[in-house]
């Protein structure tokens, strides 16, 4: 008796691996793109655009872990974030969060008008345009459970901290995709590398260029898996961070239909 062979479009354990585990579902990255944009999102940008924000936020988690530890904690609070972010300038995504949360505060600076007197931040509001930071909540269960899967733990202000970074990113990630798809590819695209100041800039990677074409292929009313790359590099210093996030989501589409 013979077996038969699985769909190629299931097939292949590491995908389905992906897809298992992601703590971002597809149902809620499409929710999210149809906040910003009435674009169809294919089932590979879904699954791509997931992968990346889950990279994003556990190279953030393991910062936040690194900085507990250091003061040989286990939970992590917000305090933790905030050095995660000092120590690695790659994790600093989702600044429209920062102006929403305690945790940021006086990190975005105070405003002065033209006479030097501060000019009091605005007062929030309630806005029947739906927003990344209205709807962070959605992000909660997800981010539990990327932070079980660490094997961390966290203070509620720090789960809605992140909850809210995770929001933010992928929503910005969604408006980029979007602008890739109208304009008919990536019309900002750079690479910035920290380096000390007495070190010669290096120069930027051919890989890295060659995963942001210039011009995109396919309809305009359709975002793919390539723009959703194309916008990682667009939300993404270069470098360590920015290949991973697209390793993964290559990863994780490898089986799916890029359009």
């Amino acid at each position: 008796m013979t077996t038969q062979p699985a769909r190629p479009e299931r097939s292949g354990p590491e995908t389905a691996s992906v897809m298992d585990s992601s703590p971002f579902k597809p149902s809620l990255v499409k929710a999210v793109f149809r906040d910003v944009t009435s674009m169809h999102v294919s089932r590979s940008a879904a699954w791509a655009a997931a992968s990346v924000t889950r990279t994003v936020l556990t190279a953030i988690i393991d910062g936040a872990r690194r900085a507990a530890a250091a003061e040989a904690r286990k939970k992590l609070i917000p305090r933790d974030l905030l050095s995660a972010i000092d120590r690695n300038v790659e994790l600093e995504v989702g600044h429209k969060w920062y102006d929403h949360s305690p945790t940021f505060q006086g990190l975005t600076g105070v405003l002065y008008d033209a006479e030097g007197v501060i000019v009091p931040s605005r007062k929030r509001s309630r806005s029947r345009k739906p927003s990344a930071v209205v709807g962070a909540h959605r992000f909660e269960a997800g981010v539990r459970k990327l932070l079980r899967s660490q094997r961390a733990t966290a203070v509620p202000a720090m789960v809605r901290d992140l909850d809210g970074i995770a929001s933010v990113f992928l929503t910005d990630l969604a408006r980029d995709a979007a602008m890739v798809v109208r304009e008919g590819g990536v019309r900002r695209f750079g690479t910035v590398t920290p380096v000390m100041s007495d070190e010669p800039a290096p120069p930027p990677s051919l890989a890295d260029s060659l995963r942001a074409p210039s011009t995109r292929r396919g309809d305009g009313r359709t975002i793919g898996r390539d723009d959703i790359l194309a916008a990682t590099t667009m939300q993404l210093f270069g470098g360590h961070l920015r290949q991973r996030a697209l390793t993964e989501a290559r990863e994780a589409t490898q089986t799916t239909s890029a359009g």
